[in-house]
């Protein structure tokens, strides 16, 4: 069975991802008050484990790439590096182009989904790390099969999707996103193209969310002005 999946997201009024780009906090108010929200509601929420997408993980793993000599052919299938209890940190990464150089990110432990195109070097440069990884499919987009891998061989039952917009859009049409928990910062960013918290790039006329409503479950106003909204993810006949 696959985890239940937590859409958590900080968002501008008009939608967007960015807080670099937000307008200022008005006179009093704490810029630090409103992002440490984001942080507290993560932590309380007692997930398993996060997943964000290839961008957004190189950013923060930070590694560099190492060339692997004369690499073993390694097949296809799930390999698990010493988790040792820690929360899961997921990078869905289908063409192997993260590096991590360590076993963790931020102390959780790295976990990679790919495409069964990645180089055995790629492979080699992950076992080295420590890291653990998952095949989705031959080209890395068989979300659902990765879930489903999270919960077996993780023993994973809450995670938090949490960006950027391109792979949560990409979880919405895949229907694997139970629950959106957003934070609305009381800023716009007000830029026509700026990325939104969920950005499907999928064929024109494509309506990634059909046969899925949302129901409001939680409306809570926070210090500073942020605002918290919590939606169960249901589903329709369409």
């Amino acid at each position: 069975m696959r985890p239940h999946i937590i859409c958590h997201m900080g968002t501008s009024i008009d939608g967007r991802l960015h807080p670099s780009r937000f307008t200022q906090a008005a006179a009093g108010i704490s810029r630090e008050v409103l992002r440490s929200h984001y942080e507290r509601i993560h932590d309380e929420f007692g997930a398993d484990g996060w997943i964000i997408g290839r961008v957004t993980m190189n950013e923060m793993a930070k590694g560099s790439a190492r060339q692997i000599a004369n690499p073993p052919k390694f097949p296809r299938e799930a390999h698990l590096g010493h988790r040792d209890g820690r929360k899961l940190a997921i990078g869905i990464d289908p063409s192997g182009r993260v590096h991590f150089g360590k076993d963790n990110v931020g102390g959780d432990h790295a976990v990679a989904v790919l495409g069964e195109q990645v180089t055995d070097g790629h492979l080699a440069e992950l076992r080295e790390d420590g890291a653990s990884y998952i095949f989705a499919g031959a080209k890395g987009d068989d979300l659902p099969a990765a879930m489903e891998q999270l919960g077996r061989l993780f023993g994973a039952r809450t995670l938090l999707l949490e960006g950027g917009g391109g792979i949560n859009g990409a979880f919405l049409k895949a229907g694997l996103i139970d629950e959106f928990s957003t934070l609305i910062f009381p800023a716009v960013d007000g830029v026509a193209g700026s990325q939104c918290i969920v950005d499907y790039h999928g064929p024109e006329g494509d309506r990634p969310g059909a046969g899925q409503a949302l129901r409001l479950t939680h409306c809570e106003a926070l210090d500073g002005g942020m605002v918290w909204l919590r939606h169960a993810v249901e589903r329709v006949p369409t």
